[in-house]
């Protein structure tokens, strides 16, 4: 305004009117006299008002009327030149607004006048619109005179001015809405009462309106009026009127200002009442045209669409829906549906061209589209309308390619085009190509079945602009080019979607920090006043979820069915880029909005479009089914999914084999799956976290293509282009080759990505891979196919990347691992399993967590356990990756491993031992390293665990030296108890005390293995238990080894035991140990063992498992035995000592009596040593040395004598000693003197059931008969003068009696063949074997301890002379052992013994032994003869009839020496003996001796047995010299004594001497030896000794004298008999000799004859009887009978036998004369 009404512009205008008016008269003033008097009384008007007034501008306006007068009149002069400066004058006016109502009026109607004279049309409509525009003073009639004016004008014939006419009347309308919004503006603030207005008021309901808002409200009414081809109430004069012009100012109108229509209810009933019904009727012929109904078919013409009103309606619709939707909902529901149906395939082209365009509009109005929602959607009984539309669209794009466009042939004849000339050929096989400018370019289209759709540049991303809709100067349809509708539809697609998405994703973003604002304020106590508010916006938030949703559930189905149609037919890579956008945004959003369904169909499209069309996803296809099933007829609109075409025109870039059960064949995958492989890709690396379960789908699909693509997981699960082994099926272009690292990054990026997913999110990652994981391991089964690792890979890759927060997700991914595919028969996929688990285990460890591993114990052992979880599975491949990944912890870890040890060597203790040889030997591996550098890091309570473990590899059967050296770790472990034991056994002991606390609030009792003893020997006595274990090992190496640790150890360390802890070393340990060694030992196979496994040889003192055991059961007692008496100052304080006592000598009895002759000996070397020590002696005191007999095993107790034995068994507590500890600092152990006898008689007794079972003789005998070695039975004899020592004093007869049995027995066994070499001597050497030394020994020291011992001891000489005398009798009687053949052992062929042939037994030359034990008697004898119970028990006569044997065998002896000896014996003893025997005649206790002494004499003088013939002239000559000792004896000791002696035995020695002085001679003598060989000397003293005691003088009694007379008469009488005999033989064998024996008698004879002679003479007279002498004449003429022999030895004898006659010559006495007479 300040323009107008400045100083300067009001001058101006004065100025310029008094111009016009000027120039008006002048015109005027000829033609026009009124006009110019009025134009110069003007002037002066126009000057007096500028004169008076201050404000000339209110004054003009005042006065206008008058001022503008002389314009009008100048106009009614219809002059044109006058007319034209009229109007420019009023416009002026008009222009500085100085026009009254009144004079715009006037002005009207003179314009009106002109526009029927048609004059000045262009310039009225100019005058026309300054006039309204510049102010408001025309109104009601006037104004709608003026319309009138302006539609009136452009009805008219001109061109131009029609047009203008048009452009004016828009402009008036558009001023008179104008003006209401200003009106509205200025009375905004005034309240006013609302006034109701009736539904069914008329037009004069506009009373209530202001003066602007009545006009608009009267000319829109009439607009109503005139488009319905009505008559206008308000607009009086139209004349004419067309509906598309009506229209289009409709639509403006409702386009620019519908605020006014909002505002007043006025208006908005105008538009329900008039325009809504309107356009409804106007669009009756679209809804009711069908293309293609012949008119025939319907009674009344249906009336064709017409383009120009369908489109301005359509337009006129998307401006109602867009401005007045809320309040026209049930019209806009009706307008939304013949939207929708115009889509239709049977309407036109054209309709449907356009219906699309104003869909378009729609659908990038996402505000809008929420609205039809929540106002149809979501209500009950209302249309879908927004599902519709969506549905309408994708049925819609279906159907353009179904129905072939028929008004349209280019399809077809572009097909045919081909490339034009000088264009490249294309390689896709893409037929739309048309040719432009030269170049082949390819158009992009879709193609589908045939049909080809090009794609055209319709629209700029989310702005609608139309083509058809603008085409308002059209009447006919226009041709619409192919493509068109699909490219529009297409991009209603799009915008849709990226509409609704912008839209909810930022409603969702801003509800969410919304919400997080509000939860951050409400969360301190402070502002709980908030608590409501934040009610309030939940429930906003609720309402717009519900929205959200409604939206997304009633769009998703047809729109995926559109462009999953789209995708499969799109050739154009921006295209098939924009619908895989599309589809990735509604996934994302459905997602994050949580509508699982429809986010899992939308990913699937996206998956099936990766995979190559057909292929066979079990994943997908269910998905796809079930979707199809639920949603895909939607209210009758039926949506069908279109499967995917095969015939696909794209670019093939990779070829490769599908991942599945049985391979068909080959895939390919086109470019255009890859496109949608990277949409995935994209999808799943943005919108992880709310993919949820989808991921299956997601991964699957990934995992199909990485398949095909050949991706193999590397290191850490990372893809990498790699060939498949089953090669050549995989065929890759360059431009797919540059592609496959990017594909394998994102893929790599996108588990990364899987760091920022939240838990759940994270959660759900997982389970989708494990299920994949799963699914490839279905496939993997039952065929040795390379699987697809896929799913493993990328576990470890996420384990990996999350390992900040890895316990979330630790359990259900190892957990699959473990269970599932480390369990997996198929090995590669079995081994990836485990290189999965083993590498995040190890990534676990040394990542850097918060807090530290060290402080989070819990996470330790949470990742550790897998590890230990490996255990349970037996595929040995896992088994080596474990122990691999323990042996790597071990090398980085192993100093902080902590809590986690006991996993760890769990792990290597589970290795069980048919695990195979490697298994076993990594496993050991790990343990060497702990064994060796770990063990002082690790918890003191895990020591244990080392022990076990240690032990197990022992017991593992596989390979012997790892057992071997795993005891070597147990050694080592033990030492390492020894220097660390302080530091342990206190960390043991805080430990127990923690769990003693623990047990005892639980009210439970804590629970270990040896639990009363403290931690600490617990620690040994596991140690000792597991070696113990080894020692009964099937295999001997182990078990030799074992036990030489066991007992080390125990040596070594085992000082440090608690005293009570021993017990149960003795008694868990020890003799457990020894309990199962002698079980095994006693049922252990006896078969032969070939060879050592490989080409090792065995000894054959091994090569039975039998003789194996018996090494190890050696080394367990010797071990044993040495404990006990090594730490006997130990043990024996201990409450049943002699309890464990008596069990140890148990053990020692049941070895000994084993049969094996190795452990037997070994048994007896053990009871040898625990017998050395006999009171405990403590530490201090120990001897240094250790007792003599060491306790490693000798094959044989060689030179172990008597005499040493005697000595090493001394008593060590002498007197002196024990007074000397008295004396010692330290007060002595003193243990009952009692009790120590007590463990010594048990000694005793294990000892004699020992010796009575070994050496009692078989009861059957053959080959495999068990006979006790000579080695074992001379230990078991040499062990008993030691333990004599300790009895001796309780040694009773009943004890010697057992002794003696035992003796006898052991010197009874024979041995065997093959031994015999190395124990006989050779059979010429006298020698003993030291058995029988032994045996002498013993009794030995039996009879000097009886000899010192006191009166009732000596009871036990006779026993002692018994015994000794059965050892003299096996000089000739060699004892019989049982039914045992036995060769003697002259028999033996020493030199033909076979190895393994059954073994000959041969008897001991028992000679050297029995005659030593001669010695022995005659030696004690000469001691004891005295004694009285050697009287009382006749000893004497025993020995004699010992001796008896012998004597009376003498030649046939198996040894001479045995009766030389037994004759000197005999004397010695007679010479003791007699006397005393002569001392006790009286008490008739030697009786019996004599009848036995008499026939000794007469047994071995007179011996039946024959000398050998090989005996010599000095030999037999020697021989006669004993007989004559022995008659000798007789003439001194026991004829000189006859009246002590009984006559009977007096008797008996005459009759023996008589014998022997006649028939002494010995047969088989050669002729010269005959006269040595008579034994001469021999019966020369006999008839000494005989005549001496015949006729002695001392003769007391007649009986003796009458004795000696019978034994000459006796004598003479044979003699005779002989000569007899002789003669007679002689004279009758003439000229032969006679035999040799019968010579030698006959010497004999008169040798004797002559030897009697002489004796005769030398015997005083008077004791000779007259008898004998007759006797001895009488003999004298047989004598001279035998002068005529022939033998010349007999004629010498026969001389000596007369000489001695001559002394019988004397003259005869007279009696003899006188009797002759």
């Amino acid at each position: 305004m300040s323009g107008t009404s400045s100083p300067e512009a009001v001058k101006k205008l004065l100025e310029n009117m008094q111009g016009d008016l000027r120039g008006l008269s002048l015109e005027c003033r000829k033609k026009f006299p009124p006009v110019k008097e009025a134009a110069e009384s003007g002037i002066i008007k126009v000057k007096t008002i500028a004169a008076r007034n201050t404000d000339v501008l209110t004054a003009l306006k005042e006065n206008s009327s008058e001022v503008v007068q002389p314009f009008l009149m100048g106009c009614g002069t219809k002059e044109p030149k006058i007319t034209q400066l009229c109007l420019a004058a009023i416009q002026r006016l008009m222009s500085h607004e100085v026009v009254s109502e009144a004079a715009a009026g006037n002005i009207i109607n003179m314009l009106w006048q002109l526009m029927e004279n048609s004059l000045e049309e262009l310039k009225l409509l100019q005058t026309v619109l300054v006039l309204l525009t510049t102010n408001t003073v025309v109104h009601d009639e006037a104004l709608s005179k003026a319309i009138v004016l302006c539609f009136r004008l452009h009805f008219t014939k001109d061109n131009i001015t029609n047009n203008t006419a048009a452009a004016t009347v828009r402009q008036v309308v558009t001023v008179v809405f104008e003006r209401v919004v200003a009106e509205d503006e200025r009375y905004k603030d005034v309240i006013e009462q609302p006034v109701t207005v009736q539904g069914n008021s008329n037009r004069r309901s506009v009373s209530t309106l202001k003066p602007c808002a009545k006009d608009a409200y009267m000319l829109f009414q009439d607009l109503c009026q005139l488009v319905n081809a009505d008559a206008p109430y308000w607009l009086v004069g139209m004349t004419e009127m067309t509906r598309t012009f009506g229209l289009e100012l409709l639509e403006s109108v409702l386009n620019d200002f519908p605020q006014v229509f909002l505002q007043h209810q006025e208006f908005s009933f105008l538009l329900k009442e008039r325009v809504c019904p309107l356009v409804i009727k106007l669009f009756s012929p679209n809804i009711k045209f069908r293309q293609g109904s012949s008119s025939s078919s319907s009674p009344a013409p249906v009336e064709k669409p017409y383009f120009p009103i369908c489109m301005r309606l359509l337009r006129v619709v998307s401006v109602l829906i867009k401005q007045f939707y809320s309040l026209l909902v049930t019209e806009c529901e009706i307008f939304l549906s013949l939207l929708v149906k115009f889509l239709d395939a049977d309407k036109p082209q054209w309709l449907r061209a356009v219906a699309v365009e104003s869909i378009h509009r729609l659908c990038v109005q996402p505000q809008l589209l929420r609205s039809f929602c929540q106002f149809y959607d979501m209500k009950q009984h209302s249309t879908k309308v927004f599902r519709d539309i969506v549905n309408a669209l994708g049925s819609f794009i279906q159907s353009l390619f179904l129905v072939p466009n028929t008004g349209n042939t280019s399809a077809t004849t572009n097909q045919t085009g081909g490339n034009t000339p000088g264009g490249t050929a294309s390689a896709q096989t893409n037929p739309g190509i048309l040719g432009m400018g030269g170049g082949a370019t390819v158009l992009p289209a879709f193609e589908y079945r045939g049909t080809w759709i090009p794609i055209l540049n319709v629209t700029v991303q989310g702005s609608a602009k139309a083509t058809y809709l603008e085409m308002l100067d059209k009447v006919e349809p226009p041709t619409i080019p192919e493509g068109y509708a699909m490219s529009v539809a297409f991009h209603c697609l799009l915008d849709l979607v990226r509409g609704i998405t912008t839209m909810i994703e930022g409603e969702l973003g801003q509800a969410e920090t919304d919400g997080q604002t509000m939860t951050e304020t409400t969360s301190s106590p402070a502002q709980s006043s908030d608590q409501q508010s934040v009610s309030g916006q939940t429930d906003k938030e609720l309402v717009s979820r519900a929205v959200w949703e409604e939206m997304v559930n009633a769009c998703w189905c047809g729109l995926l069915a559109a462009l999953s149609l789209l995708l499969d037919a799109s050739t154009d890579e921006a295209a098939t880029e924009n619908i895989l956008k599309a589809e990735l945004t509604m996934a994302a959003l459905c997602g994050r909005l949580g509508l699982v369904t429809s986010r899992d169909a939308f990913i699937t499209a996206i998956c099936k479009g990766s995979l190559p069309p057909h292929y066979a996803l079990t994943v997908l296809n269910s998905t796809t089914a079930a979707l199809s099933n639920k949603t895909y007829s939607i209210q009758g609109q039926n949506v069908q999914m279109i499967s995917p075409s095969s015939e696909s025109h794209q670019q093939v870039v990779a070829v490769g084999q599908p991942l599945a059960l049985q391979p068909q064949g080959t895939v390919m995958l086109t470019s255009k799956n890859i496109q949608c492989m990277r949409t995935l890709l994209n999808l799943a690396h943005c919108h992880g976290a709310v993919l949820g379960t989808s991921w299956q789908l997601v991964l699957a699909t990934l995992q199909h293509l990485v398949w095909i693509l050949g991706l193999k997981p590397g290191v850490g699960g990372a893809l990498k282009p790699g060939r498949a082994v089953e090669g050549p099926s995989t065929v890759l272009t360059t431009a797919v080759m540059t592609d496959l690292p990017v594909i394998s990054n994102i893929l790599s990026r996108l588990f990364e990505s899987s760091q920022y997913l939240d838990d759940v999110s994270l959660h759900h990652l997982i389970n989708a891979l494990c299920s994949l994981s799963l699914e490839a391991m279905d496939m993997a089964y039952g065929n040795n196919k390379e699987p697809s690792l896929f799913a493993v890979a990328k576990l470890l890759e996420t384990g990996l990347v999350n390992m900040h927060r890895i316990e979330i997700l630790w359990r259900p991914l190892t957990g699959h691992l473990l269970e599932k595919v480390c369990q997996h028969p198929n090995s590669r996929m079995r081994e990836w399993g485990a290189e999965a688990l083993t590498s995040l285990i190890k990534a676990g460890l040394t990542f850097n967590h918060d807090p530290p591993l060290s402080q989070n114990q819990r996470l330790q052992l949470l990742l550790l356990n897998p590890l230990k979880e490996l255990s349970n599975i037996n595929h040995p491949d896992i088994r080596i990756k474990q122990l691999e990944c323990v042996l790597q912890i071990l090398q980085s870890q192993g100093d902080s491993l902590g809590p986690g040890w006991p996993l760890v060597l769990g792990v290597m203790g589970a290795i069980r031992s048919d695990q195979g040889e490697s298994l076993i030997r990594t496993a050991f591996q790990c343990l060497q390293l702990v064994v060796t550098d770990f063990l002082p890091t690790m918890p003191c309570t895990c020591l244990q665990i080392v022990v076990e473990v240690a032990g197990s590899f022992g017991l593992h059967n596989q390979e012997l030296n790892i057992s071997l050296t795993s005891i070597g770790l147990l050694w080592n472990i033990s030492d390492y108890f020894f220097q660390r034991g302080e530091i342990i056994e206190k960390e043991l002991n805080k430990e127990e005390a923690v769990l003693q606390k623990q047990a005892e609030e639980k009210g439970v009792m804590l629970n270990r293995p040896f639990h009363p003893a403290p931690p600490f020997d617990c620690l040994w006595l596991c140690l000792y238990a597991k070696l113990g274990e080894l020692c009964v090992d099937p295999r001997p190496a182990v078990r030799k080894s074992a036990g030489q640790t066991l007992f080390s150890t125990i040596g070594a360390h085992g000082t440090l035991l608690q005293h009570s802890t021993w017990h149960t070393v003795i008694w868990k340990v020890l003799f457990h140990l020894l309990d199962r060694v002698r079980e095994s030992s006693t049922t252990a196979d006896k078969e032969k063992i070939e060879s050592g496994g490989g080409n090792i040889l065995i000894h054959h003192s091994r090569d039975t498992a039998e003789k194996q055991w018996a090494e190890t059961w050696v080394l367990t007692l010797a071990g044993v035995a040495r404990i006990f008496n090594t730490r006997r100052y130990i043990l024996q304080p201990l409450g049943d000592f002699s309890k464990a006592w008596d069990v140890l000598l148990d053990h020692i009895q049941s070895a000994a009596l084993s049969k094996n002759n190795e452990v037997s000996l070994a048994a007896l070397k053990s009871f040898q040593e625990i017998l050395q020590i006999v009171s405990p002696v403590r530490d201090s005191e120990k001897p240094d040395t250790l007792p003599a007999i060491n306790v490693s095993v000798p094959v044989v107790v060689g030179a172990m004598t008597a005499t040493s034995l005697g000595r090493s068994f001394m008593r060590t507590d002498s007197i002196g000693e024990r007074i000397g500890r008295y004396n010692a600092p330290e007060p002595p152990v003193i243990t009952d003197e009692i009790e120590d006898l007590n463990l010594w008689w048990a000694a005793w007794n294990t000892w004699y059931r020992i010796g009575s079972e070994s050496t009692k003789p078989p009861i059957t005998c053959d080959k495999l008969t068990f006979i006790p070695s000579q080695p074992f039975l001379t230990a078991l004899i040499q062990i008993f003068p030691a333990l004599y020592q300790h009895i001796k004093t309780g040694f009773s007869m009943d004890d010697l009696q057992k002794l003696g049995v035992i003796l006898h027995g052991a010197v009874s066994v024979p041995i065997s063949s093959d031994a015999s070499p190395f124990i006989l001597p050779s059979y010429t050497e006298a020698v003993l074997t030291s058995l029988q030394e032994a045996v002498l020994t013993a009794l030995d020291v039996l009879q000097k301890a009886i000899c010192v011992g006191s009166e009732n001891m000596q009871i036990m000489y006779p026993a002692i002379f018994d015994q000794l005398l059965a050892f003299v009798e096996f000089s000739c009687k060699p004892p019989q052992y049982g039914q045992l053949e036995t060769k003697h052992i002259a028999n033996a062929k020493y030199n033909q013994i076979q190895l393994f042939a059954p073994a000959e037994w041969v008897a001991l030359n028992y000679v050297p032994f029995a005659e030593r034990s001669l010695e022995v008697v005659v030696d004690l004898y000469q001691k004891t003869a005295c004694h009285k119970a050697v009287v009382n028990e006749k000893v004497l006569q025993n020995i004699i009839k010992t001796l008896r044997i012998p004597l009376s065998l003498k030649y046939s002896c198996p040894s001479e020496s045995t009766w030389k000896l037994a004759v000197s014996s005999l004397l010695k003893v007679l010479s003791i003996g007699l006397p005393v025997a002569r001392q006790h005649a009286s008490s008739g206790k030697f009786d019996s001796m004599w009848p036995e002494l008499a026939n000794t004499f007469e047994d071995f003088l007179f011996t039946k047995s024959i000398p050998p013939d090989n005996l010599s002239i000095q030999e037999f000559q020697r021989n006669e010299s004993i007989d004559v000792e022995v008659v000798q004896l007789i003439s001194t000791e026991i004829l000189p004594y006859a009246n002590f002696i009984p006559k009977e035995f007096v008797g008996q020695i005459m009759t023996m001497l008589n014998k022997g002085s006649i028939h002494s001679q010995s047969s088989s003598f050669t002729e010269a030896e005959i006269d040595i060989r008579m034994r001469e000397e021999f019966s020369k003293i006999c008839f000494e000794t005989l005549l001496q005691f015949s006729f002695s003088n001392k003769v007391t009694t007649p009986q003796e004298g009458y004795i000696s007379r019978m034994a000459l008469s006796v004598l003479l009488k044979r003699s005779q008999d002989v000569l007899h005999r002789y003669i007679e033989d002689e004279r009758l064998s003439g000229k032969c000799p006679l035999p040799r024996q019968q010579v030698t008698e006959i010497i004999f004879v008169l040798k004797a004859i002559s030897t009697l002679i002489d004796s005769l003479k030398k015997t005083q007279p008077e004791n000779v009887d007259a008898n004998t002498w007759a006797q001895v004449i009488a003999l004298y003429p047989t004598l001279v009978e035998c002068i005529s022999c022939s033998s010349s030895e007999v004629c010498s004898a026969l001389k000596e036998a007369l000489v001695p006659f001559k002394d019988f010559m004397q003259p005869p006495a007279s009696k003899v004369q006188n009797g002759e007479s």
